[in-house]
Parts: C-alpha cells; sequence; structure tokens
C-alpha cells in the first residue's frame, strides 16, 4: 500500500497531470474551479457552523468522546507571514484516501446521498468554506501533511484543490507544542493562517459561539474555543469549553423518545449560568408528498427535536435562538423551548426558509410533537409532587414571536393544548387530577390563604372540586403563573362556588378565631361586587351563643327577624362581653337576641382591619353593636309581665352597678319605670310609690296592714328578700334593699309618709319599740311635710301613750 506522500504525489501526477501525461479531463476541472470560487464568495457563509458541521460528519473510533477543539493563536507556524492562525484539532478517525482524493475534486463529496445516515451538511461547499478567512489551509491526519492554495498552481493555473506535501513550517512538532504536551494531538489537525482582514471577524465568532451549539449534536459532545500568545495580555478571545451529556432515556412511544441533555461551560469571564439540563423530546413524522423538494428527495420521514431547558439558558448574554437546523440558526423565536429540525437553510445559515414548504411541513407538525412532549412531561411524572411540575408551564409559547408564521404555530399549539388535560387541579389526597383548561378555575389568594391555614388545622377540603368545577392547583394559582393561565384561558371561579365551598366545608368553626375572621373580611369586602345577590346570604357563616351555652351558626338572611330587629349582637366594649353574654342567658327565653362569642368579639377588637368588618356586620349583615345602657334596655323591654324575669332584672341592675358596668344615671334612669313583682306575685307597672316587703318591715310591725295598698303603693314581694344566683353572680339575703330603696324609692318607717288614714294600732297600747317608732316617724315627718289629719286625729286621740301616774302605769291620749 502506498504511503500518505505517495498518495499525494500520484494524485498531483495523475489528476493534475503535474510532472506526468496530461489528463484529458483537466478542462473540465478549470471550469469546475471557477465555478466554486463563484459560489464560495458569493454566499455568506458562516465559517464556523461549516467547520463544526463537518466534524459532526466525521466518523469517530469507538470509546472516543467526540470532541472538536480550536485555537487561536498569534505565532506564525506556517511562515506565510499570517499574523495570526487557528488551528482546529478533531480527535475523528482521520482522513482515507478517498477523503483525500474527495477534497481534491470539486462537488465529489463522500457524504452525498446520506442524509439518511445522519449527515447535516447541504451546501456543496463543506471543508472549502475555509478559503473564505484563509489564503492557505493545512490538513494534519492520519499521515498526510498536505496543504492548498487559493492562488492557482503555476504547474496547472489551478486552486483551491492542488495538494501540496508539508514537510516543515508546520512540523507536528510546531503543532504538539500549541496544543499542548498534556495529551497526544488528535489524529486530525487543520491549521488556517488568517487572512488579515478575518481576523476581526474570526474572533468575533469565536467569542461568541452559542454554549447550546452542542444540543442537537449526536456526535460531538465537547468543543472547546481558546486563545494562545506569548503575553496573555494580548488575548482578545472570549475562552470556552462546553460540553454535553445525556443523562437517560425516559421512554418511548408514539414513535418518540425523550432523554434528558446536560450542558456545561467553562470558560474564563464571569458568566453565571455555568451549566443547563434541557429536557429533550424527539418525534418521527412521516413526510408528506405535498412538501418533498429536490434537495430532500431521499428523507422518508421528518425528525423534529424540542428542547426544554430546566434552567436558565446558556447563552453567554446573548439572544438565544430559538430554531436550529443542526447548528443555530439566528432566529430569535420569543419562544421558551427551542425547535429543531432538518430545516432547508437560507445560504447564510442565519435562517431558515419559512416559504419553504419542506419547512412549512415540519412547522406544521411542531404542535404536535409540542403537546405530545408537554403532556409526557406534566401528566406521566407519577412520583413528583404537583408543585415541581408547574414551572413546565413556563415552555407555553406565551409571547408573541415576530415572525408571523411562527405565530401560526403558536396558535394551533395553543387550540392543542386546549383539548388537553394538562391542568393540574387541587387535590388533598394522593391521586394527582388533571382537566382541561376550560373545567378549571382560580380562586382568589386571601381564599386560598384562608384554605391552607384551615387545612393546617385539620378543616377537610376533599371535596373542593365538587361544586361544579375543578379548581386549579393552588402551587399554579400564582400572579407568577397569571401570563400562562391566561393564555390557557383559565378563569376566575363564579361567586356561587365560594358559597357551595363554605357551606360544605368546616371552615367556620374549624378554623381559630383571627382565621375565621379572615374568612368574614374575604366576604366583607367582595360583599357588593360578589356575594350579596349570592347564596352566601343563605350560608351558616355568623357564630352566636345560643340559649343552651353552646356556639351556633346563622345565615346572614337569618340575622334580622321579622319585626326588623337584629338577632345577632355583640358589645361596644370588650369588658362588658362576658356579662352581656351570661346574663343574655338568664332572659333567653325572651329576648330573641343572641351574642356572638367572647373569643369572637375580642378577635374583632384586636384584628387589624377591624374597621372593615365592623363596618360590614353593621351596615349589610344588620348585626346589632350594643353599649351596656343599650343592652340593659333590651332586657328591659323583654319582661313581658313575667315575674321570674322583672326579679332577675332587679339582680341585674344592683350587679352592673357594683361591677360598673352601668353608670348610677343609666341605674336610675332604668329604674324609674322597671316593673316590680308585689306580695301578690303580681307583676306592677305602674306606681305611685314602692314599699319594702312586708317580712322585717317597720311598717308592718307598726300598722299590721298595708293602708298605702290603695294609695297605688306597690309592697315588694318576699322574693326581693332571698338570696339567689344569676349569670354565675350570687346576690345574699336582704342585699338587694339598699339598691332598691335607693334606685327605686322603696320605702319604710320612718321615710314613707303615712297615709291619710287612721292609725289603729293607736286606740290600744303600743309596745315600747312601737311607740319609740311611732315617735321617730313623727319627729321625721313634722320637718317634711304635714301629717293627713285623719292620721294626726287618731295619733291625738288614741290611748297608746304609756303613762305612770301615782305609781300606777295607765295609757292616755298624747292629747
Amino acid at each position: 500500500m502506498a504511503t500518505a506522500k505517495e498518495h499525494i504525489d500520484e494524485i498531483r501526477r495523475k489528476k493534475f497531470s503535474i510532472g506526468g501525461e496530461l489528463n484529458p479531463l483537466m478542462e473540465d476541472l478549470h471550469q469546475a474551479v471557477k465555478n466554486l470560487s463563484a459560489e464560495l464568495y458569493a454566499k455568506d457563509v458562516h465559517f464556523l457552523m461549516e467547520l463544526i458541521q463537518n466534524a459532526e460528519d466525521n466518523e469517530y473510533p469507538e470509546g472516543v468522546n467526540p470532541s472538536l477543539e480550536l485555537i487561536i493563536t498569534s505565532e506564525d507556524l506556517t511562515g506565510t507571514g499570517a499574523p495570526t492562525t487557528l488551528l482546529i484539532f478533531n480527535n475523528e478517525k482521520g482522513f482515507s484516501s478517498k477523503n483525500i482524493e474527495s477534497i481534491c475534486s470539486v462537488g465529489r463529496s463522500t457524504k452525498k446521498g446520506n442524509r439518511k445516515r445522519g449527515y447535516i451538511g447541504e451546501k456543496g461547499i463543506g471543508f472549502k468554506s475555509v478559503f473564505l478567512i484563509t489564503a492557505q489551509p493545512y490538513i494534519f491526519s492520519n499521515g498526510y501533511q498536505i496543504r492548498f492554495n487559493e492562488e492557482p498552481c503555476p504547474h496547472t493555473n489551478l486552486g483551491y484543490i492542488i495538494p501540496e506535501w508539508v514537510e516543515k513550517n508546520p512540523t507536528l512538532a510546531d503543532v504538539q507544542r500549541i496544543y499542548g504536551s498534556h495529551a497526544a494531538l488528535p489524529t486530525t489537525t487543520i491549521i488556517l493562517p488568517l487572512k488579515s482582514d478575518k481576523i476581526k471577524a474570526v474572533k468575533q465568532q469565536l467569542s461568541s459561539i452559542q454554549p447550546e451549539v452542542l444540543l442537537f449534536l449526536s456526535k460531538i459532545k465537547q468543543f472547546s474555543v481558546k486563545e494562545i500568545n506569548e503575553d496573555p495580555s494580548l488575548n482578545t478571545v472570549n475562552a470556552i469549553s462546553i460540553s454535553s451529556e445525556i443523562n437517560f432515556v425516559t421512554r418511548k412511544n408514539i414513535d418518540a423518545d425523550s432523554y434528558t441533555l446536560h450542558l456545561s461551560t467553562d470558560e474564563a469571564s464571569d458568566v453565571t449560568e455555568k451549566e443547563c439540563s434541557y429536557y429533550m423530546w424527539r418525534q418521527k413524522f412521516p413526510v408528506n408528498e405535498e412538501n418533498r423538494v429536490e434537495r430532500r428527495l431521499e428523507v422518508e420521514e421528518w425528525v423534529i427535536t424540542l428542547a426544554f431547558p430546566l434552567g436558565q439558558r446558556l447563552n453567554r448574554g446573548m439572544s438565544s435562538p430559538g430554531v436550529y437546523a443542526f447548528l443555530p440558526t439566528e432566529m430569535v423565536t420569543n419562544f421558551p423551548f427551542i425547535i429543531q429540525a432538518d430545516f432547508v437553510l437560507a445560504s447564510s445559515r442565519e435562517t431558515i426558509l419559512l416559504d419553504n414548504k419542506w419547512n412549512q411541513g415540519i412547522l406544521a407538525r411542531v404542535p404536535s410533537a409540542f403537546v405530545n412532549a408537554f403532556n409526557s412531561l406534566i401528566t406521566t411524572s407519577e412520583d413528583v409532587p404537583v408543585s415541581t411540575l408547574i414551572p413546565m408551564f413556563r415552555f407555553l409559547p406565551v409571547c408573541i414571536s415576530s415572525y408571523p408564521k411562527l405565530n401560526v404555530v403558536r396558535e394551533f399549539i395553543k387550540k392543542k393544548l386546549l383539548e388537553e388535560n394538562i391542568i393540574p387541579c387541587q387535590s388533598y389526597s394522593d391521586q394527582k387530577i388533571f382537566r382541561k383548561p376550560c373545567e378549571v378555575s382560580r380562586l382568589t389568594p386571601p381564599f386560598w390563604d384562608i384554605l391552607k391555614k384551615g387545612r393546617k388545622q385539620g378543616v377537610s377540603l376533599h371535596s373542593l372540586s365538587s361544586h361544579g368545577r375543578y379548581i386549579l392547583n393552588s402551587s399554579f394559582d400564582t400572579e407568577e403563573y397569571d401570563d400562562v393561565l391566561n393564555f390557557l384561558g383559565v378563569e376566575p371561579v363564579y361567586s356561587e362556588w365560594y358559597a357551595k365551598c363554605i357551606r360544605s366545608s368546616n371552615l367556620v368553626l374549624g378554623v381559630a378565631e383571627e382565621d375565621y375572621l379572615e374568612l368574614l373580611l374575604f366576604i366583607a369586602e367582595n360583599w357588593g361586587s360578589s356575594f350579596h345577590r349570592t347564596d352566601m346570604q343563605n350560608v351558616p357563616l355568623l357564630k352566636y351563643v345560643g340559649p343552651d351555652g353552646v356556639v351556633v351558626l346563622c345565615s346572614i338572611s337569618n340575622v334580622t327577624m321579622g319585626n326588623g330587629v337584629s338577632m345577632i349582637c355583640m358589645s361596644t366594649e370588650s369588658q362588658h362581653i362576658s356579662w352581656m353574654i351570661d346574663w343574655n342567658r338568664e332572659f333567653r327565653r325572651v329576648t330573641d337576641r343572641y351574642f356572638m362569642p367572647k373569643s369572637t368579639q375580642e378577635a374583632i377588637g384586636c384584628f387589624s382591619k377591624r374597621g372593615t368588618l365592623l363596618e360590614w356586620l353593621k351596615n349589610q349583615v344588620k348585626v346589632y353593636v350594643a353599649s351596656a345602657y343599650d343592652f340593659a334596655v333590651i332586657l328591659y323591654k323583654s319582661l313581658k309581665g313575667d315575674q321570674q324575669l322583672a326579679i332577675a332584672y332587679v339582680h341585674f341592675l344592683y350587679h352592673s352597678l357594683s361591677q360598673h358596668h352601668l353608670t348610677k344615671g343609666n341605674i336610675d334612669s332604668l329604674c324609674g319605670s322597671i316593673p316590680l313583682v308585689d306580695n301578690y306575685g303580681h307583676v306592677i307597672t305602674q306606681r305611685n310609690g314602692v314599699l319594702v316587703p312586708a317580712n322585717g318591715s317597720k311598717w308592718v310591725e307598726l300598722m299590721g296592714a298595708n293602708p298605702w295598698r290603695e294609695l297605688g303603693y306597690v309592697e315588694l314581694g318576699e322574693d326581693y328578700l332571698r338570696p339567689a344566683t344569676y349569670a354565675g353572680t350570687i346576690t345574699k339575703e336582704r342585699q338587694l334593699m339598699t339598691f332598691l330603696k335607693t334606685h327605686v324609692a322603696a320605702s319604710d318607717i320612718p321615710d314613707i309618709s303615712p297615709p291619710n288614714t287612721e292609725l289603729s294600732a293607736a286606740y290600744a297600747p303600743l309596745t315600747k319599740q312601737n311607740a319609740f317608732m311611732l315617735l321617730d316617724w313623727i319627729h321625721s315627718l313634722r320637718y317634711k311635710r304635714d301629717l293627713p289629719a285623719k292620721f294626726l286625729t287618731s295619733i291625738k286621740t288614741g290611748r297608746w301613750l304609756k303613762i305612770s301616774l301615782s305609781g300606777s302605769p295607765g295609757y292616755r291620749p298624747p292629747s
């Protein structure tokens, strides 16, 4: 077998007639080279993409991690006087004799017709694109050491394709020195002494290489760029090293597979994003006949890959392309995912041809691929909590693209998504629930807070989605995802739902008072706009202390009784709350009024939005906010001739005064007309005066009977003397009498005015005690008023005064 140098010599001799017989095809070669030159410089080729594309199309030995390394240096390795040289290192299998013969030809690529085998090049220029930046490219591979020249060869007058053997400038030792002693030289090295006018553009392309360039390359796993100069301060290229790794394939279905690809970068500049993982979805679709084009006749199926970045994309601070044709275009789609397919490109590689029918066929399949990929991300993740799936909705194309034809793709994606069960619903069990967007509704943030607090306190919320609508998962129902939810048309829940939810749960009684008030505040703040005409009116919302002391519930519609009086009350002052509640229970048979629990009223007093809540309770719900005096009036009006209640009311007033719930002025105002129970057990509401109970009174001791009855005086019954317990407070025997004398004017001798009637006792001897009582009474009265005539006459003429005459006792009238 011929050596590499012998093979080159043979090509020069036989193909190009250098030192040999004339090749009859030389005329055709001249024309082909002329056409190549015209094509090469007519196209705005991105040389770096062409190099990466060539490396991806190369063959690699088993066990090798395919890599492409670029080093740029100011050292003139080739002796051509070039101020800057670019070296490309690739650990491929290396150039074969066929490859060498192909590169020495025009239009004889070894990749032609092999698109099915994964070759991504298509431009027909390939390696020769390097002539855009160099006049003399060098190739060192598998023993070959050759260069080509842009200038015509003096022997053949042909440029570009005539190989020249290289003995030195550079040598392999020179190349190894630049590459470094850390490893052996890769199989293939390409050396490009740069044209002076291309240095700036080349450095710019190297510095702006996208870290995601490896994203859709099936072979190359490592790519690096660096600059080497004797003086490092002269370095202007941003060094970067990029590596990719496929972690695992997760599933295969519907002629698709998915996997996670991890990209990491290592560069000298301060870049925040050093690595990112991408969820990759690759799906095959049959090519439609109407979409076939000449350049893809051998392709039977479209392979569409979508990449979903699971973190901040690696973009080195530049705009991130959204469309790849194996390598990145410059199309920024405004979509949060990347579309990769075998698109037909514009000659510059910057964009795909949107009007090309092949590309249109691919784009028409993207919505199906997206929906399948999204479903696999969301609904088939069995072992992860819903909260970790929510960020995946950031992959939806919420924002409009600057490309109208991509907006068509966006609208079809949206249309398909609306028919899919992709929205996670709130479930308080291990079972995940996904429904169509039109079946799901949102809750307001304050109500979510209420539900979360209720859940922590043991309130069962399993029936949350049992009221005619599925409820969006709380992790998703946040302001952060408003744009996504608006895109999908997920609307707020209707107002009646809240009434159903509260009615079916234990939210009112099952939470702490502060959280209960948050629920009332939520209703209050939305009353006018949402709830006042809904069934919320009939939901048992309001707590009150029932007749037996147990907390029960009342609906807003039942707060106001038929007579327009409010059923539920609360105190204006916290110190009166317990007192009102306890005494109200004593009058429970007649008041029809009930107080909110003490804990509720105290919580309202400390509530941060107390004003808003109280205003709603008073003006909309019609809760009666009562002062101590108001409450006393309520009890007064409820007595209705009931003997026991009339007695109890006096006890109420007595203790209210002694415990400072009511003032003396309040008591005097109420006592002026309170009903009193007489000695017959009758409740008397009209009176001219009040007698203390007969038992133990002075008046009955002196007079024996009640002469004031006919004058409209009420003789108090003995119930006022007995000990009693009301509202947990004890009244001792006869403890009420001082209060009754002070505030009801209950009187006894000597403070009562005598009636205009005879004092029957005056016509008989009086006991010593009664005689002194009578004299004391008369003494007291003479300074206050005139004595009634009949009463005075009986005293004057009656034989009641004990005297002693001649040592003998007797009784005589005072006169």
